[in-house]
């Protein structure tokens, strides 16, 4: 076998034993953070498998396109350099489709938790003063100088 093969297989060991290793570490600790989000046990760990079983399909798919190369390898260096740059554009989807989980994960805890909260987001500084004429500001109150209700204090 020449050098091109033996970089295709190593750049297959590589990246699907990164994969795996990756998603089975995700699913595990992201488990707990699921749970939280969606506040349903029974809900996360489907979430989970779902986000685990895309995250297959999106790398794995990655790996098997990347995997072709047009330009002719022949030392072993040169098969290095291409697998180092094949492992590491697998390592950055990796992150890539890590960072945009968390992301919107994130997003949908915050806003479920903003619908869930009993108190306004920022506590009051003050109050408004009632105007006169609207319909919490009661009756009007007499015109000084003119009968009152009640005589006046001696």
């Amino acid at each position: 076998m020449d050098v091109k093969v033996w970089m295709y297989l190593a750049y297959l060991v590589v990246s699907i034993g990164l994969t795996v290793w990756v998603a089975r570490a995700l699913s595990r600790n992201g488990l707990v953070f699921l749970e939280d989000v969606f506040a349903d046990q029974r809900l996360a760990n489907a979430v989970n498998s779902l986000l685990v079983v895309g995250f297959y399909l999106l790398n794995l798919g990655y790996v098997t396109v990347a995997m072709k190369d047009t330009d002719p390898v022949h030392t072993t260096s040169q098969a290095l350099e291409e697998l180092s740059m094949k492992v590491g554009l697998v390592l950055l989807v990796l992150g890539a489709l890590h960072f945009f989980n968390v992301f919107a994960l994130g997003r949908y805890r915050r806003g479920r938790l903003r619908q869930l909260a009993t108190h306004p987001p920022i506590s009051p500084v003050g109050h408004l003063p009632i105007q006169p004429g609207s319909r919490l500001a009661g009756p009007p109150e007499p015109a000084t100088g003119g009968p009152t209700a009640f005589p006046p204090a001696q």
